[in-house]
């Protein structure tokens, strides 16, 4: 398997709360830290990747955030415009807001015309060299297929002509494992585990894309070995909290309590990140982010989990 950040293009992709965006941005960091020249492209325009670098709302021209890393959001009208200019060879002067609504309305109704403008952009930037990375905080896992497919769907449709020959091009980017590769991030619940193992089923049966890895997220400590656990079981019968009760307070049993819990959870998730790593394809590697217990937002979060992903990745 290419190593993650040695790609040139990964599409960071989750079930709405996972951390979909936190994750993209940490893999935009990383690969900063290590010199590349990197682009981290939001599909959504919701201004997570800003909130996440902490930094005034992106547009559409890359604006750098951090030596080395630039970022930037997707909109129909610049991307529209820049198709326009750099493939059409048509210059546009002033607003194209009525072509770009109508374009809209177009691309409701033909599937893969409305996708194939921010694939087509970052798989520019990638054809070009202007980076040495291009993130993408792509559509969450329900619309991801439909996002990366897109230059497929639109070959289908168009047999001859500028179009189907755009098509190409992306298609071979996105289809060279060495080049391009789609990250799932899940967390250790029932759902996202459940939505992430069918997606990268889809994904690998009817898209030439290659999965490069699933990153488990907030995956909660392992608090007691097992020998501790026995320990732990033989302190919570009745004797021994009434003599630790007698010694500290009754508060102990508070304390007992908030361990039961959290190792009760600790065991839940993980059940659910084993049934994640025997579902995935041996070729499919695992990736874990612990949790980090902190109210810290913005690019505090971003360098955790960047610092966690460069001990995995390590």
């Amino acid at each position: 398997m290419t190593a993650l950040l040695q790609r040139e293009l990964l599409f960071v992709t989750g079930k709405g709360g996972v951390g979909k965006s936190t994750v993209a941005a940490a893999l935009a960091d990383l690969a900063a830290r290590q010199g590349k020249r990197v682009l981290i492209c939001e599909m959504d325009a919701k201004g997570a990747i800003a909130a996440a670098f902490e930094v005034a709302d992106l547009g559409f021209e890359p604006t750098e955030v951090q030596p080395g890393l630039h970022a930037m959001a997707m909109n129909t009208e610049d991307s529209l415009r820049e198709y326009l200019r750099v493939v059409a060879r048509i210059p546009l002067v002033g607003r194209i807001g009525p072509l770009a609504r109508t374009f809209d309305f177009v691309a409701d109704a033909a599937p893969g015309v409305k996708e194939i403008l921010s694939i087509g952009k970052v798989c520019y930037e990638v054809r070009e060299h202007h980076y040495d990375l291009v993130v993408v905080d792509a559509e969450a896992s329900g619309h991801i297929v439909a996002q990366i497919d897109a230059p497929r769907a639109i070959r289908e449709l168009v047999q001859v002509g500028p179009v189907r020959e755009q098509t190409e091009w992306m298609l071979q980017i996105l289809g060279d494992a060495d080049r391009t590769g789609l990250v799932v991030v899940t967390t250790p619940e029932e759902m996202p585990v459940a939505e992430s193992v069918e997606l990268v089923d889809k994904v690998r049966s009817t898209t030439e894309v290659d999965v490069a890895a699933v990153i488990a997220n907030r995956v909660l400590p392992q608090w007691f070995s097992a020998a501790d656990a026995e320990v732990f079981d033989a302190l919570s019968a009745s004797a021994p909290q009434a003599l630790l009760a007698e010694a500290a307070g009754q508060r102990v049993a508070t304390v007992f309590e908030a361990a039961s819990l959290a190792q009760a959870r600790r065991a839940v998730a993980a059940d659910h990140l084993a049934r994640l790593t025997s579902a995935l394809p041996s070729s499919v590697p695992m990736l874990i982010v612990p949790e980090l217990f902190t109210k810290a937002t913005g690019r505090r979060v971003v360098s955790l989990v960047a610092d966690a992903l460069d001990e995995e990745l390590g």
